[in-house]
């Protein structure tokens, strides 16, 4: 393995970085307009000319269940619009908190903390879609792609730390290094 500057390290990082940032971004804007993007689903899955028509006849469970969140959401809209209103919120917070690692994009080692906080919150993930999953009448085979979020989420953030950790015992070696003296 080739060693890294701290330079390359830092950059690598950033690069991980940036991409749970867009990540949440993703995750926050697709939270607004779930009853059309549930519509998109259905119609993926059952429509004869849609590029997934055939996932009908291999997982009818799981087109069954698109269908049922997307009538939930069909009627949500309709007779209680303001439950949407959840969802707004849900979006927003992760609009914000991808705002939050600005912070390891400006310093990476002073703000590695953000990103030991991100990697909690992904591990969290996964006790409340065990817990809340049941709770909310999702069937379990749709928990584990719940989780998965938390697992790909945490990829990045971990990578990102590690650069960033390396960047950091790099430094203190420097800083407490004895001194060189020249005896000439």
């Amino acid at each position: 393995m080739i060693p890294m500057n701290q330079g390359e390290r830092l950059r690598r990082a950033r690069v991980w970085i940036v991409l749970f940032m867009a990540g949440l971004v993703l995750a926050g804007l697709t939270a607004f307009p779930l009853v059309t993007e549930s519509g998109w689903l259905v119609w993926w899955a059952s429509d004869r000319g849609s590029p997934l028509s055939g996932l009908a006849g291999h997982l009818p469970g799981a087109v069954d269940w698109v269908r049922h969140v997307h009538t939930g959401l069909v009627a949500t809209r309709r007779d209680y619009p303001f439950l949407a209103y959840g969802t707004d919120w849900l979006a927003f917070a992760h609009l914000v908190i991808a705002v939050a690692f600005v912070g390891p994009l400006r310093d990476p080692v002073r703000n590695v903390w953000v990103l030991e906080f991100g990697l909690i919150a992904c591990a969290a993930i996964i006790p409340l879609a065990s817990v809340c999953g049941p709770l909310r009448g999702l069937p379990l085979w749709w928990l584990p792609i719940d989780m998965s979020f938390g697992v790909l989420g945490a990829v990045p953030l971990w990578l990102a730390r590690r650069h960033i950790k390396a960047v950091e015992r790099e430094e203190l070696a420097l800083r407490t290094a004895p001194a060189v003296v020249s005896a000439a």
